[in-house]
Order: structure tokens, then C-alpha cells, then sequence
């Protein structure tokens, strides 16, 4: 802090604000307010200098937005529209990793991004709850609506995505690089000898499901192989969907002898077409999946899957809205990487 401005602010005689105080300490008004509030996320030191210019320039926090600080610092608020409940159980167990013994409580609320009360319904959400951050998983976290909503509301949000969008500043991101998972497991698949391989899309749209099919598109292609259109089918990220994309893959003289499905769930729904069928995993049949859910080790055979490490990232993510300003990262990116198990095999 410089003393010249204090002395300068003093010597105006002119009541302080908290945002004299955020000026003059060089934090941001939230930051101030945790340490009004004793938030144990604030650095000693900062909370300190904060403190020191509080008691220097006279400021007295008005009691009654003292009080809706105080609420807001101790809720985080999980929004999510998304159809695979075990990404969505695997994000709130992460959070709540972070969140276990800080005083702050999570507050879980499903929307849907198709409904015309979209926005509005999510606005109503984070001001009856007052809640002091948000994350918000994909595929809204790459709705410019809610980004811009956000923003507007002056709350702490973070996004997990599977790519940063370009058009979007402010607030924080913890991203996977899902591509290079994808390229392994077409590179996988391809070194086993298949060349007919079938692919289960994932929802038309997300950010995860380009990414996906990019990644293993670039695997295959570097065995001098491409994804065959008449042997790809959309998913939506269900079992039920899954079930219904294979079926439609594989109930043909020419089947392939491989498939990748984008995520775990179409994966386990594809057994289950394969057993219909009367088709052995993986001597009839190889079959991978992504995200290494729970399941996937459950399943006969084990599935071969990428990981995607989903409840570390939302442990980071809610680490970041408990974290002090200066120790936020603006981004962080977490790594994707293929699981060999036994549902894979060489042609």
C-alpha cells in the first residue's frame, strides 16, 4: 500500500467505502470482504495489509451488507445440465472434496438450457441463494447467455470444459485436453489390427463430443485410416443411446470388429447390443470407451476406456472460488490418457 495515498485519503476527511479499501490495499472488493467477513482463504499477509488500512482510513462496514456478505461467502452453487449421471455425481464428490471443513456448503441445482426460463430460472437461483461462486459444468458452461448472465450478477465462476470458447473473458476454467485421450485410443485400436472401426458420437453440440471425435479421428488417421460415416451413429451420452448407436452399427453383414463410443455410458450400452447380438467382447468384438466410470471395471470384460478425471477437476474447481485472489490460476488444465483393459483385443 502506498502511505502517500492514505495520507491523501485523510486528509480528504471524505467517508471510506469498500471500495476505497480494495483501492487502497490493491485487492479486489471480494477480497475485502472475506477478510471483513474472516474467511479463512484470505493469506495472513493480505488479510493483514487489509485490516491495517480498515483501522487506518476508518472504515466501518455497514452491518446489514455485512450480513448478506456473510451468507453469500458460505454457499457454492454446482449448475449442471447434463444427461450422464455419473459425471455429474463424480463433480459433486469433487467439490465437495475441496469444500469438506471450509464452512462453505454446496448447493446443487439441474436446469435445462432448452428451456425458454433458461436464464432467468438460473439468475433466480443464484440471487435467492446469495451464493459466493458457481461452477458450471458443460455443455452450459460454453453457453455465452450464462457466461454474459454471470458476469452481469458480479459472481465467481468457474467453467469446466473440455475447450476454453474464444469469446469468453472473465471468470475461471478448469479444462481437459480430452483430444489427445481420443487420438490414444485410435491409435490403440488401429495397432490391433482393426481397420473397420465403428463410432458412437457424442450430443450434437457439446464441446466434449467435437473434441472426442477429433482426438480419435487424428489416431485413426495416423494409421493411414478415417472414421467411416456408414459406421457412425449419435449418441447422447446415455446408456439407452449408446445401446440404440451400436445396434444400429453393428446389426450388418459388414460389422466392424472395433468400436469407440465417447463416453462410458454408450459404452456399457453397447455390451449390452453386443450380447443381443450374440457377439463376444472383444473376440467377436473390441470396444472402448471415455471417462473410466466407476462401471467401466464392473462390466465383463473390463472396459478400455480414457480417463477423464472429472472429480479432481471439480476439486480444483471449487478449490479456486475458496482460494485468495492472488493464488487463483486463471486456467487449469488437466491431462486425458488411455486405460488398457480387457474389452480390447488384436484382430
Amino acid at each position: 500500500m502506498s502511505e502517500d495515498a492514505i495520507e491523501e485519503f485523510i486528509q480528504r476527511r471524505k467517508k471510506a467505502t469498500i471500495n476505497d479499501v480494495a483501492r487502497l490495499a490493491r485487492v479486489s472488493k471480494k477480497t475485502v470482504s472475506r477478510v471483513i467477513n474472516k474467511s479463512p482463504s484470505v493469506r495472513a499477509e493480505t488479510r493483514d495489509s487489509v485490516n491495517a488500512i480498515i483501522e487506518r482510513i476508518g472504515f466501518r462496514p455497514d452491518p446489514q451488507a455485512r450480513g448478506l456478505a456473510f451468507r453469500r461467502s458460505f454457499l457454492i452453487g454446482l449448475i449442471y445440465d447434463n444427461p450422464n449421471a455419473q459425471y455429474v455425481v463424480n463433480m459433486q464428490m469433487g467439490a465437495l472434496d475441496a469444500l469438506r471443513g471450509s464452512g462453505t456448503e454446496l448447493v446443487v441445482h439441474p436446469c435445462d438450457r432448452h428451456s425458454e426460463r433458461f436464464i432467468e430460472d438460473i439468475r433466480d437461483f443464484i440471487e435467492l441463494q446469495r451464493l459466493a461462486g458457481v461452477i458450471i459444468l458443460p455443455p452450459i458452461s460454453e453457453d455465452s447467455r450464462l457466461l454474459a448472465l454471470l458476469e452481469e450478477l458480479e459472481v465467481d465462476y468457474v467453467r469446466v470444459s473440455a475447450l476454453q470458447p474464444t469469446t469468453t473473458k472473465g471468470g475461471y476454467a478448469v479444462l481437459s485436453k480430452e483430444r489427445i485421450g481420443c487420438r490414444a485410443a485410435g491409435e490403440h485400436l488401429a495397432q490391433l489390427g482393426h481397420k473397420s472401426i465403428g463410432f458412437i458420437a457424442g450430443p450434437e453440440g457439446y464441446v466434449s463430443a467435437i473434441e472426442r471425435r477429433a482426438g480419435f479421428r487424428e489416431g485413426l488417421q495416423a494409421h493411414g485410416l478415417d472414421i467411416d460415416w456408414e459406421l457412425e451413429a449419435q449418441g447422447a451420452y446415455t446408456f439407452e443411446s449408446g445401446h440404440a448407436a451400436a445396434l444400429k452399427i453393428l446389426n450388418r453383414p459388414d460389422r466392424p470388429t472395433a468400436l469407440f463410443a465417447s463416453n462410458d455410458e454408450m459404452a456399457i450400452g453397447a455390451y449390452k447390443a453386443a450380447f443381443e447380438l450374440g457377439l463376444r467382447i472383444p473376440a467377436d468384438l473390441s470396444i472402448c470407451g471415455y471417462d473410466d466410470s466407476p462401471m467401466a471395471l464392473r462390466v465383463s470384460p473390463p472396459l478400455t476406456t480414457v480417463n477423464l478425471p472429472s472429480r479432481d477437476m471439480a476439486k480444483a474447481a471449487a478449490a479456486t472460488l475458496l482460494a485468495d485472489d492472488d493464488d487463483r490460476k486463471s486456467e487449469i488444465i488437466f491431462e486425458s490418457g488411455l486405460i488398457v483393459r480387457e474389452s480390447t483385443a488384436r484382430i
